[in-house]
């Protein structure tokens, strides 16, 4: 087993920090030797469909088209069109970097960088054809979140709506909530949460007991933003340039018991019972019988039972392997709980990733070891495709993943797929209308000089291949995929490689 190194955090959190700091403006080199940027070159691609996002890069070059490797100028984004949705100020990593853009108008557009602090290092994109085409699949903006959050939840309601809730910024953990209306893409605030809290749960109940019918489930998470920097070390990138108070030692007594419920009919939050355990990284499963398993986020084996008849948790069988953190538990068709991966300890400088895997059976309330991983991981996401199998993609063992596997039920083992086009972690994984899954955005640990990803790409269990797919507007990890009820999919929030470094920007991938 692959321990989390402490020096690959920080080599990491490092390489972030000198990735997002901004540096001298205009043609300073930073230790580029001679070179002098005097312009850029803007390379993006000749067609692109209308509010679609799609990606391109600058370089910033000398008067001999040399690339000036040590330019640490910041890049100011504008486009002949005026209703485009562009990358905020940024810096570029060796002269080089890879935006995002949303173009509006139809017709010939185009993109220009210009150096923030001297106008004269400029560059123009070539004409950019931009047409209507409603079949391309991709990511279109939509309305920002009122707060900016990572590490929150978000949950598809029966109304289809979908409600955010807590998470954390640079200067606060989080109570607010909103709910996002897919018929005018807006977000509007709605009920507080009764603690703040990040890394919780959210489970929609399912119709049973009138008293919680359709109402959402709030469990656990952490309520201490001292504690984020040893909490999951793929939060590390988050405290570039200073955003977040200095790291400390982590401390589960930071963690939460306590669980609420969302009411939709009335925008509220109230306490129910809480669970016997402080969790948090746990996972909670809406079972077929309408309970919701409570499993790992905490030292103990101890898994529980929320009913939502009697608003309490009660302990069921103990898992095979206590401990775990970071893990994923899914929901077979059989009814049973794939409970795979994690780490064995809630501080990552004390951590191993974990290969195993176990069951949960609802009938006898227990848990059965069954095959190993193929690789070790936690921060990884896991998928139940169509057929059944699930996905398990990515993750960290102290590096960040780039495999992917596939759990069979009937065999109940695992088996290696294809690779992902980038290794990634803390990034989604969404089942589409159509079987396959999109997996989006997450954060690379290494290789350098890592940082979260804009990038998404396609799986598809009939050739168990990835494709990549048109990027994301904004770089984001630790942020939210919810499919709508029209197949769409609604991303929000994370972490980003900016400063402050967190978003409140979403959008939509169809």
């Amino acid at each position: 087993m692959k321990r989390s190194p402490v020096l690959a955090f920080l080599a990491c959190a490092l390489s972030v920090l000198s990735a997002c700091g901004g540096g001298a403006s205009g043609g300073n080199n930073g230790g580029g030797g001679s070179q002098v940027a005097t312009h850029f070159t803007v390379t993006a691609p000749s067609t692109a469909a209308v509010s679609t996002f799609f990606g391109f890069t600058v370089l910033a070059l000398d008067a001999s088209n040399q690339t000036v490797t040590g330019y640490t100028g910041t890049v100011h984004f504008t486009s002949s069109d005026p209703q485009a949705v562009l990358s905020a100020d940024s810096t570029l990593t060796s002269g080089a970097g890879t935006f995002s853009a949303s173009l509006t108008s139809v017709g010939n557009q185009t993109i220009t960088a210009t150096d923030t602090a001297t106008a004269t290092i400029t560059g123009v994109s070539g004409t950019i054809d931009v047409a209507t085409n409603s079949n391309v699949h991709g990511f279109h903006p939509t309305g920002a979140m009122e707060t900016e959050r990572a590490a929150h939840t978000a949950t598809l309601l029966a109304n289809g709506k979908v409600l955010i809730t807590g998470g954390f910024n640079s200067t606060d953990v989080l109570a607010t909530a909103e709910l996002f209306d897919p018929a005018t893409g807006t977000f509007t605030a709605t009920g507080t949460m009764t603690s703040v809290r990040f890394s919780h749960t959210a489970t929609l109940l399912a119709n049973g007991p009138a008293a919680t019918n359709g109402k959402v489930l709030i469990t656990g998470g952490s309520n201490n933003l001292a504690a984020l920097s040893t909490h999951d070390s793929h939060r590390a990138p988050l405290f570039a340039k200073g955003n977040v108070v200095a790291m400390g030692e982590s401390d589960s007594s930071d963690d939460l018991a306590t669980a609420e419920l969302f009411d939709p009919a009335t925008g509220t939050f109230t306490a129910t019972g809480a669970m016997s355990e402080l969790r948090s990284e746990h996972t909670a499963t809406l079972l077929k019988n309408g309970k919701v398993l409570i499993a790992c986020g905490t030292a103990d084996n101890v898994a529980e039972l929320f009913d939502p008849a009697t608003g309490t948790f009660t302990s069921t069988g103990d898992l095979v392997v206590g401990g775990r953190w970071g893990c994923t538990a899914t929901l077979l068709d059989d009814g049973t709980v794939l409970i795979a991966g994690g780490r064995d300890a809630e501080d990552v400088f004390d951590a191993f990733s974990l290969n195993n895997a176990e069951l949960f059976n609802p009938d006898t309330g227990t848990f059965t070891a069954t095959g190993a991983m193929t690789d070790f991981r936690y921060g990884h996401t896991a998928a139940l495709l169509n057929s059944g199998k699930v996905l398990l993609a990515g993750g960290t063992n102290g590096n960040s993943l780039q495999d992917a596997e596939l759990f069979d039920p009937a065999a109940k083992t695992f088996s290696a797929t294809g690779n992902m086009s980038s290794p990634r972690a803390n990034h989604t994984a969404t089942l589409l209308n159509d079987g396959t899954v999109l997996v989006a955005g997450g954060f690379s640990f290494f290789p350098a000089p890592g940082g979260s990803f804009a990038t998404a790409e396609i799986f598809d269990s009939a050739t168990n291949m990835f494709t990549l797919t048109g990027p994301m507007g904004t770089p984001r990890s630790l942020h939210t995929a919810t499919r709508l009820n029209d197949g769409r999919v609604l991303i929000t929030g994370g972490g980003s490689n900016g400063n402050p470094g967190f978003v409140k920007s979403a959008e939509l991938y169809k």
